[in-house]
């Protein structure tokens, strides 16, 4: 039996159907169906009512919090809806510490006469055990998730059970005092009270950091190490991450937990396990075939062979019911799933995912797009002397006004990581800032005009052609951005005047103050520099196309829009003359972002048959030998 004490403010909500509770803030909402519900009872605290709750398969929730008029109000309520009469409990206060123990399932309650003293859960006694012939000593889980949010934790607590005790009746073999630790035993959690459905041994976990045999029980999950014991409910994970290494012989799984575990006055939101990439395992479950057919269904089965990091995954999922998520489309220079930053000093993994940001190994940072308010590409070590155009920078502002700043960045990864987080619904800073990291890209001698951005610049601005897209290299000084559709509207027309719009538009977009900055191209008189640029060889085979871009060249082709359904930028400039390339580029990315799999799979096979193009073509013309695109790390 799990105790869940609603010490955290949240939503309280009861309807025809049974009750809920959802924490303030996010989290894990907790639902109650009224036919689980088996007793319910009012107790008065120190200034509020708590509402005590009890359900079929043992768990006991508890809500503080109600006033006096709610009482009544819910009482009736209940009544009526679920059928079931609200008993009222008295708390003893006297600090009388005579009494005696009731024992109803896993909960244990000191009663003062008539009165209840104080209750534990005994599912979160670590240990128990006699001392002497009088005295029982219970010690509880500290770390685990069901104390996580308090500052204080109750440790352990005894028990005085005289000889001459009437309760418990033993005789001089076995004294009360025994009885009552037998009793204990029954349904405290100290390890032979239920045996784990699987065990792990040998684990490295980064955070906590440590070995640990990771035990997998019908309930909870266990860590136990040489200095730490962890009792994690499984109540309490929100979600599980299977995130794999580029290059690396290790896989990461994340087990995210609300509320966290603690460790001293440390929380631990996240937990980082990290397993051996190819190591095979072959795992048998401590399930009978009847509680798998009755419990789990088709969540589990009865043996498991495979990589040791899919084989936790899917039996951690199944005993828990959480959600496991995986790597999406975005993919490093090195075909990796992330891409190499530092955080407070710390040097990690930035894994750009569908949802949100995940930096690890430590700290652990879980970021959702939902919470951004804005992003900024930034030039590394900004207002620094000697500013490094190999590196940049990523900072990320909340809307609660905090700010994660993700630098040393590979100038490599730029492209890809701003193509893929371009659509998501928040803004991007630098992009188009005159001076900002896409200048630093765009002005290195040694980077020639990348064809495949040029292309998609094309497709989303220059509508007016009917011709086949080609590698665009640029004559003219080229001052604007080096990604498609950062530009406004007027993008595409820079050489009739759009560079003086496009100037006054970047300070209309953009909240930062305008800063003073020297004019580029000019030496300290004024008089202006030609800057040479590496011209690119009009033989150097085509860049491969990605999946979004074969997505919205097929959009092209659609001869009408219809605001409901599939629209193609070029219908939808003429209906809209005043709507921006960038809210066109967002709209079709918008839609791209709602499809599944299966529809975006075409476009993906086109991509992959182009790249398989490419790579030949680039050994060809590089001289060297072919090279087989289909080898790198895949996922689903």
């Amino acid at each position: 039996m799990t105790l869940a004490s609603m010490q955290n403010p949240g939503q309280f909500k009861v309807h025809s159907g049974g009750l809920a509770w959802k924490r303030q803030g996010g989290g894990k909402t907790i639902e109650i169906d009224k036919a689980d519900v088996t007793s319910v009872a009012w107790m008065k605290v120190p200034r509020a009512y708590q509402l005590g709750v009890r359900i079929k398969d043992g768990l006991f929730y508890r809500f503080i919090g109600f006033r006096e008029q709610d009482v009544s109000n819910l009482t009736s309520f209940i009544q009526k809806n679920m059928g079931i009469s609200p008993d009222e409990k008295q708390l003893s206060v006297s600090g009388h510490n005579w009494g005696e123990i009731d024992i109803d399932g896993s909960m244990l309650s000191f009663m003062v006469g008539s009165k209840q003293a104080f209750e534990v859960s005994l599912a979160d006694v670590a240990q128990t055990q006699m001392q002497g012939k009088t005295d029982v000593l219970l010690e509880f889980h500290v770390d685990d998730t069901t104390g996580a949010n308090e500052k204080d934790s109750l440790m352990d607590m005894s028990f005085h059970v005289p000889t001459a005790n009437t309760q418990f009746v033993g005789d001089e073999n076995r004294p009360p005092a025994h009885i009552l630790w037998e009793t204990i035993l029954k349904f405290a959690d100290v390890g032979s009270s239920e045996e784990p459905v699987v065990t792990f041994e040998g684990i490295a976990i980064l955070t906590p950091r440590g070995r640990y045999n990771v035990e997998l029980h019908q309930s909870f999950l266990r860590l136990q190490g040489q200095a730490n014991d962890f009792k994690i409910q499984y109540s309490s994970i929100v979600r599980l991450f299977l995130l794999p290494k580029s290059n690396n012989p290790h896989t990461i799984v994340v087990i995210t937990l609300d509320p966290p575990i603690r460790k001293g006055q440390t929380l631990y939101p996240h937990i980082v396990i990290q397993f051996e990439t190819e190591l095979v395992v072959e795992r048998d479950l401590a399930l009978t075939k009847e509680l798998l057919a009755e419990k789990y269904k088709d969540r589990l089965e009865e043996t498991y062979k495979g990589l040791i990091h899919e084989v936790f995954t899917k039996v951690l999922r199944g005993l828990s019911g959480a959600k496991v998520t995986r790597p999406g489309t975005f993919r490093s220079c090195q075909d990796g799933y992330a891409v190499k930053s530092s955080l407070k000093a710390e040097d990690g993994l930035l894994y750009p995912l569908e949802k949100g940001f995940f930096f690890l190994p430590k700290p652990p940072t879980l970021i959702l797009h939902e919470e951004i308010e804005f992003v900024e590409f930034e030039r590394h070590g900004a207002g620094g002397a000697n500013m490094s155009s190999h590196y940049f920078d990523l900072l990320v502002k909340l809307k609660s006004d905090q700010e994660h700043l993700f630098r040393n960045i590979q100038r490599s990864e730029y492209h890809n990581l701003f193509n893929f987080i371009k659509y998501v619904p928040f803004y991007i800073y630098g992009q188009d800032t005159t001076g900002g990291v896409a200048d630093v890209f765009r002005d290195t001698d040694d980077d020639a005009v990348d064809p495949h951005l040029e292309r998609i610049k094309n497709q989303a601005g220059d509508e007016e052609s009917d011709e086949e897209d080609e590698d665009f290299v640029a004559d003219k000084d080229d001052s604007g951005s080096p990604t498609d559709d950062s530009g406004d509207e007027e993008s595409d027309a820079s050489d009739s005047g759009g560079e003086k719009e496009k100037s006054s538009k970047k300070e209309a977009s953009s909240s930062k103050p305008p800063q003073k900055r020297k004019p580029k191209g000019r030496d300290e008189e004024g008089s202006e520099k030609k800057k040479t640029r590496k011209k690119k060889d009009p033989n150097a085979p085509k860049r491969a196309m990605t999946p979004f871009m074969y997505f919205s060249m097929d959009q092209r082709a659609v001869s009408s829009f219809d605001p409901q359904s599939s629209a193609h930028a070029q219908n939808m400039k003429n209906s809209n003359p005043d709507l921006a390339t960038t809210e066109i580029a967002k709209k079709l990315g918008e839609m791209w972002q709602k499809m599944s799999s299966e529809e975006k799979q075409p476009y993906v096979q086109q991509s992959q048959v182009d790249k398989k193009r490419y790579e030949k073509e680039t050994a060809v013309y590089r001289g060297a030998a072919p090279v087989d695109v289909d080898s790198g790390n895949e996922s689903d």
